[in-house]
C-alpha cells in the first residue's frame, strides 16, 4: 500500500486542533504505559480469583511485555509507511478490544492470551504518539508540545497505580482493564477529527517480517522455558523450547545482518558507546522489571497493605522523575554522561537495599517511603543521561531507530527478569499467598536486583566516555518506568533522516 502524501507541519499548539491533538497522543500513549505498570497492583487478586500459580502471574505480565517488546519497532515502521494516524487509531482500537477480553476473561489462560493481544495494540499505538507530534505540529511548537506530552504522561503514570488500587478495592481487578474502553473511544474520536495524516516519504516499502517473527519467537521460547523451568522443572519439552528460542534469536541476528531493510541495523552496535549504553539499559531495566513485579505483591502479601496503598507506594518515585529527569539530562550535557550513569544505578542499588527493611510490620512512612525515595533519586539521575547517550552515539539518520532499539532492549530485559527472578528466588505455585515463603524469596530478589544495578553502574564507569556531549535535551520528563522514552521521530529501518 502506498504511503499517503507528504504533510507540511502547520498545526499550532495554541489552536483548538493542536490542543485536541495533544490530548489524543497523551491518552493513547497513557493507555499502553499504564497497562504495563498498573496490572502489577492487581496480580494478587487475579491469582486468588483464578486459583493461578506463580507462573500464571508471570505470564499475565509477560504476555503483554512479550508482544510489546517484539513488535514496537514494527509499529514504528508501519506508521512511517502507511500513515501514523492510521496505525495509531488501529492500535488504539486493537488495544481496546484486547482490554475488553482481559476484563471479561473467565480464566487465567484467556487473560494471558488477551494480554498478548494488548501488547500488539500497544506496539502499534506507542511509537505513533510522539511521531504524530513531531510530524504534525509547527516546528516552533514541538519542544513545548513534547514537554506537555511528557508532563501529562508523567502525571498519568503517577495517578495510574493509585486509581488502579482504588478500583480493585471498591469493585474488582477487572475494572483496571475495562476503564480503557471509554478512554480508547475518546482517543479514536479525537484522532479522527483533529489529527492530520502524516507519513515518511523516504520510508522503504519493505518490512522486515522475517526479523520481527524470529525476534518474537525467540523471546517467546526463551521466556516460556524460563518460567516453566522455574515452576515445574526442566523437562525435555522445556529444554527443547528454550533451545528453539535461542536458535530463533541467533537466526534473527543472521537475518538482520543480511537484510536490505533490517528491523535493527546491526552497524549501530559497532559503536562502543551505543553497545555499552544498551548493556547498562539491560541491567538497570532488568532490575526495575523484576523489582516492580514483586515489590507491589510483597507490600500486599507480606506487609499487609491494601491494593490502594500498595499501588500508591511508588508515587514518590514518579514525582521525583517528573521533577528531576530534565535537570539530570542538562547536567549530563554539561559534564558528560559517565558520572550520572555511574552514580544513578548505585543510588538505585542503595534504595533496593533499604527495601530489605520491608517486612510483616512495615511502616509506609519509615520503611517504604525512604527506600522508594532513594531509588527514585537514582533512577532520575540515570534515565535522561542514558537516553541522551544512546542518541548521541548513533548517527543522526539512525537516531529514531537507536531510540527504538534501546526501548526494546529495556522491555526485553524486564520481560526476562520477570521470567527468571522468581525461579532464582525459589518462588512458585501459591507462594504469593504465603507471607513467609514470599518474604524469603523477595529478599533474594532484592539482592539480585542490587547486583544488576551495581553492574550497570560499574559498566558505565568503565565504558561511557565522559567527553561524550549529548545534544541539549528536549523538554522531556516522561516517567520511564517500563522503558526509556522513545525519540520523537522514530523511523525504524527507513534509512531516512531523523
Amino acid at each position: 500500500m502506498a504511503a499517503p502524501g507528504v504533510y507540511v507541519p502547520a498545526v499550532r499548539l495554541s489552536s483548538p486542533q493542536g490542543r485536541w491533538l495533544l490530548l489524543a497522543t497523551v491518552l493513547g500513549s497513557g493507555l499502553a504505559m499504564l497497562d504495563a505498570t498498573v496490572v502489577n497492583v492487581a496480580l494478587g487478586r487475579i491469582g486468588t480469583e483464578f486459583d493461578a500459580g506463580f507462573a500464571g502471574l508471570q505470564w499475565t505480565l509477560n504476555g503483554y511485555a512479550l508482544t510489546l517488546a517484539s513488535f514496537i519497532l514494527v509499529g514504528g515502521s508501519l506508521g512511517d509507511r502507511l500513515g501514523r494516524r492510521r496505525i495509531f487509531i488501529i492500535g488504539t482500537v486493537w488495544f481496546a478490544v484486547a482490554s475488553l477480553l482481559c476484563g471479561i476473561a473467565p480464566n487465567v489462560e484467556t487473560l494471558v492470551a488477551a494480554r498478548a493481544l494488548q501488547g500488539v495494540g500497544g506496539a502499534l499505538l506507542t511509537p505513533g504518539s510522539l511521531a504524530i507530534i513531531s510530524a504534525s505540529l509547527h516546528p516552533d511548537d514541538r519542544a513545548r508540545a513534547i514537554g506537555a506530552w511528557s508532563g501529562l504522561g508523567g502525571i498519568a503514570a503517577a495517578i495510574g497505580p493509585f486509581v488502579g488500587g482504588y478500583l480493585i478495592d471498591v469493585w474488582s481487578w477487572r475494572l483496571v482493564f475495562l476503564i480503557n474502553l471509554p478512554l480508547a473511544v475518546l482517543v479514536v474520536v479525537v484522532a479522527l477529527k483533529y489529527v492530520p495524516e502524516t507519513a515518511d516519504p523516504q520510508a522503504s516499502p519493505d518490512l522486515d517480517i522475517p526479523g520481527a517473527v524470529l525476534g518474537a519467537a525467540g523471546l517467546a521460547g526463551l521466556t516460556y522455558a524460563l518460567i516453566a523451568g522455574g515452576e515445574d522443572g526442566w523437562s525435555a519439552v522445556t529444554v527443547v523450547t528454550g533451545a528453539a528460542g535461542v536458535a530463533c534469536l541467533v537466526a534473527f541476528i543472521l537475518v538482520e545482518r543480511r537484510s536490505a531493510h533490517p528491523l535493527v541495523p546491526l552497524d549501530l552496535f559497532s559503536s562502543l558507546q551505543f553497545t555499552a549504553a544498551n548493556i547498562v539499559t539491560f541491567a538497570v531495566y532488568g532490575a526495575i522489571g523484576g523489582l516492580f513485579f514483586l515489590l507491589v505483591l510483597d507490600l500486599q502479601v507480606v506487609a499487609g497493605f491494601s491494593p490502594l496503598v500498595a499501588g500508591s507506594a511508588l508515587l514518590p518515585l514518579t514525582v521525583l522523575m517528573l521533577l528531576l529527569s530534565s535537570r539530570a539530562g542538562a547536567i549530563a550535557q554539561r559534564i558528560g554522561p559517565r558520572l550520572p550513569m555511574t552514580l544513578g544505578p548505585l543510588i538505585c542499588a542503595a534504595g533496593v537495599l533499604l527495601m530489605l527493611r520491608i517486612g510483616p510490620d512495615a511502616s509506609y512512612l519509615f520503611d517504604v517511603l525512604p527506600a522508594v525515595t532513594v531509588f527514585g533519586l537514582g533512577l532520575s539521575a540515570t534515565v535522561a543521561p542514558l537516553t541522551a547517550t544512546v542518541l548521541a552515539s548513533a548517527e543522526d539518520r539512525h537516531a529514531g531507530v537507536a531510540s527504538g532499539v534501546n526501548n526494546a532492549v529495556a522491555r526485553a530485559a524486564g520481560l526476562l527478569a520477570v521470567a527468571v527472578l522468581p525461579a532464582v528466588a525459589g518462588l512458585s505455585g501459591a507462594d504469593y499467598q504465603s507471607p513467609e515463603a514470599f518474604e524469603s524469596g523477595f529478599t533474594t530478589v532484592l539482592w539480585v536486583c542490587t547486583g544488576l544495578l551495581v553492574i550497570g553502574g560499574v559498566i558505565s564507569a568503565l565504558t561511557i566516555d565522559r567527553r561524550l556531549q549529548p545534544a541539549a535535551p528536549e523538554q522531556r520528563t516522561h516517567c520511564a518506568l517500563a522503558a526509556p522514552p522513545l525519540h520523537s521521530d522514530t523511523r525504524v529501518g527507513s534509512g531516512g533522516p531523523s
